[in-house]
């Protein structure tokens, strides 16, 4: 186990018991904040050279960054499924990308499914969010009747980053009105920063008692657009996707400082848990993101699609400066939220993610999972990962591939082509994978694309029939 405790004495806060009494006396606010489609190698506590990212990266000065951190799922809406619920998301057969139709009732987080922020409201926070909430555009599934006290965003799965016309609705809902609080409203200025001004604010009308803030960031999701005086930040950029893509992670960076100053200047920084990752690997071809030395990207179940940078920061209770090696999976920052909220176990035990603090304080315990678990497509692309080794098959006609991640992080040697191995990992691995999809559900819902492509044959077939 890699626990590097740097600059930051634990003292007695390892014990159970003292932990408990911490939490009980002054429960810590949380702050969650997910980029959109950000590549792995895109910060700089990654390596990143040509995008300064100091605000996120501050956040691993002051944190633990996670080597291994993972997304639930490949693709952005699933991803968010598990952070709102603490569960993989195929437990209720949310494994597509939704379409943005806020006409159909069934199109979303299903209501059967207990939110994160409804837990937390319960539990006497004060629940607030920003961005993309991409979780069903109908009525019933809004941000407001799922949880959240205050709602500043869009519903769907995108979004352009300039002032739009409010009467426009096209698309997967790219140019329809920011929504705030169920209100149409236009952007002020730039997306990216007209997100930020609302956490901020929201940050700022806290007057006492804790509050849970998940910042969900469009970018750098496409469409590839940011202002002009920042793109001439970035001339020295060749790669005009590149350059466009820089300046939007800029800005995103940017929004990250924004909101750890409004916890500054309120004087709960060090009481305020922030977690930084992304919800997929980038998507290299269509934003310019870099996943180095990852294999993959976005959609795909190599670790350039799942693996992602994953940051978290509580200065008053974690080590500074670092790093844990164990993998993680985003829905346990969800559980996490609710285990130092002061959540019963008792109300959490059906829930797929684990509480991270215990693991970050003692370098001794196990490992938070044995095994981790991603699947697509009804089944037909999957992977597991336990220790170092992972299986995983690309589709239904594919042979599973085997690798060792210790060795070959790039995933380029196949060891089921190799010698024979004296215990056998995909055996083992397949036999894991077999046992935890038995309680999965079928997908419920087709992906966007396979949607409105029934939906507009429907209207076709409809329309040619009233002749």
């Amino acid at each position: 186990m890699q626990v590097q405790l740097l600059n930051k004495s634990l003292g007695g806060l390892v014990a159970v018991g003292l932990l408990g009494t911490a939490l009980a006396a002054d429960r810590p606010n949380f702050v969650l904040i997910l980029a959109d489609d950000l590549g792995y190698a895109d910060v700089g506590f990654q390596g990143c050279r040509d995008i300064p990212t100091p605000h996120i990266d501050s956040l691993a000065a002051t944190g633990v960054r996670f080597t291994s951190g993972y997304a639930a799922h490949p693709f952005c809406s699933p991803t968010r499924a598990s952070l709102m619920t603490g569960r993989y998301q195929h437990r209720f057969g949310y494994e597509n990308n939704i379409a943005f139709d806020p006409q159909n009732p069934l199109m979303g987080l299903p209501l059967s499914e207990k939110t994160i922020p409804e837990r937390l409201k319960a539990a006497g926070y004060t629940t607030g969010m920003v961005g993309k909430w991409h979780l069903g555009a109908a009525h019933p599934f809004h941000p407001n009747r799922r949880g959240f006290d205050f709602f500043h965003g869009f519903l769907g799965g995108g979004h352009d980053y300039f002032s739009v016309n409010l009467r426009q609705a096209m698309g997967e809902g790219y140019q329809v009105p920011i929504d705030h609080n169920g209100k149409p409203r236009d952007i002020d200025g730039y997306l990216t920063e007209d997100l930020t001004r609302a956490a901020v604010g929201f940050i700022r009308s806290r007057s006492g008692g804790p509050f849970f803030l998940y910042a969900a960031y469009n970018a750098p999701h496409t469409p590839m657009q940011a202002p002009k005086e920042r793109l001439d930040r970035f001339a020295a950029i060749q790669n005009p996707r590149r350059r466009t893509y820089a300046a939007m992670v800029s800005i995103l960076d940017d929004g990250v400082g924004e909101i750890l100053s409004a916890l500054e200047a309120g004087g709960v920084r060090d009481n305020t848990i922030v977690c930084f990752l992304s919800d997929n690997g980038g998507p290299t071809q269509s934003n310019g993101s870099n996943n180095d030395p990852l294999r993959g990207a976005k959609g795909s179940v190599f670790e350039g699609g799942i693996r992602v940078p994953f940051v978290v920061s509580w200065p008053a209770r974690l080590p500074q400066g670092a790093v844990y090696s164990h993998p993680v999976i985003s829905h346990d920052l969800s559980v996490t939220a609710l285990a130092v909220a002061g959540i019963p176990e008792s109300e959490t035990r059906t829930l797929d993610g684990v509480n991270l603090v215990p693991h970050l304080l003692d370098p001794g315990l196990k490992p938070p999972h044995e095994a981790l678990f991603w699947r697509m497509n009804g089944g037909s692309a999957w992977a597991a990962r336990a220790g170092d080794w992972k299986l995983l098959q690309t589709g239904a006609n594919a042979a599973p591939n085997l690798y060792n991640l210790a060795d070959d992080l790039s995933e380029a040697r196949d060891r089921t082509e190799g010698p024979a191995l004296e215990a056998d990992p995909a055996a083992r691995l397949r036999m894991r994978f077999d046992e935890w999809n038995q309680g999965n559900r079928p997908p419920f819902f087709p992906g966007y694309r396979e949607y409105h492509e029934v939906k507009n044959k429907f209207y076709r077939e409809l329309i040619g029939g009233a002749d």
